[in-house]
């Protein structure tokens, strides 16, 4: 069987599914990509993503994009790992929060981070930004409302979801909105907390240079 290659950068989006691939256990290859050095529009990746994007999951001529893809696929493919749910309703479940992450947390954060994508006026850039960030901050805290029972987001056990919840925990942390996770949202922390003590999750921390959730 071919070894998929995950194309990746450190602290993207492309972290859930790099955490996923290390949680199976099985081989997969790593290739980094400088989004600061413009790497994701280099003639080289677009050969291999035409989107200029990451993740990208490369598997011999097949490549597969988008985080919700690539995490219900290498949960598919490796079974054994237990990263999908059984229960129908449970999968369900497991679906919805992928779809709430995606369709909801990323493009917000994404007018925080990149106004520049969503208006032409640089002069807008300010109050844009800023509107998101509230907006940010109002997901965060539904996030938080559905956490509030403790544990792993389906069903008390560990799944694909977990990862992506980590992946909008850092970046709510992080320089962009700096939120205080710990005061605001103590159930995703604790959340976060217990993914820092994961190994595949301490593994793809060190390939990517980033500090584990305290």
């Amino acid at each position: 069987m071919t070894t998929p290659t995950l194309y990746y950068a450190p602290g993207a989006c492309s972290l859930a599914s790099h955490i996923a691939l290390e949680e199976t256990g099985a081989a997969y290859e790593t290739a980094r990509l400088d989004l600061a050095a413009g790497d994701q529009r280099s003639a080289r990746y677009l050969a291999v993503n035409e989107r200029g994007r990451v993740p990208a999951l490369v598997t011999g001529d097949w490549v597969l994009t988008e985080n919700t893809a690539i995490l219900r696929h290498v949960a598919r493919l490796h079974p054994a790992a237990g990263l999908w749910p059984e229960d129908p309703r449970d999968q369900a479940v497991a679906d919805e929060w992928l779809c709430w992450l995606s369709i909801n947390h990323h493009p917000t954060y994404a007018h925080i981070r990149r106004p520049e994508r969503y208006t032409a006026e640089e002069g807008a850039f300010p109050g844009l930004k800023a509107k998101a960030l509230d907006t940010f901050g109002d997901l965060c805290t539904m996030t938080e409302v559905r956490l509030s029972n403790g544990g792993w987001a389906v069903a008390g056990r560990y799944g694909v979801v977990d990862p992506y919840l980590l992946l909008f925990w850092i970046w709510g942390r992080g320089p962009v909105c700096r939120f205080d996770m710990a005061e605001r949202f103590p159930a995703w922390t604790a959340h976060a907390r217990a993914m820092a003590e994961r190994p595949a999750v301490r593994t793809v921390f060190a390939r990517e240079g980033l500090d584990l959730p305290r």
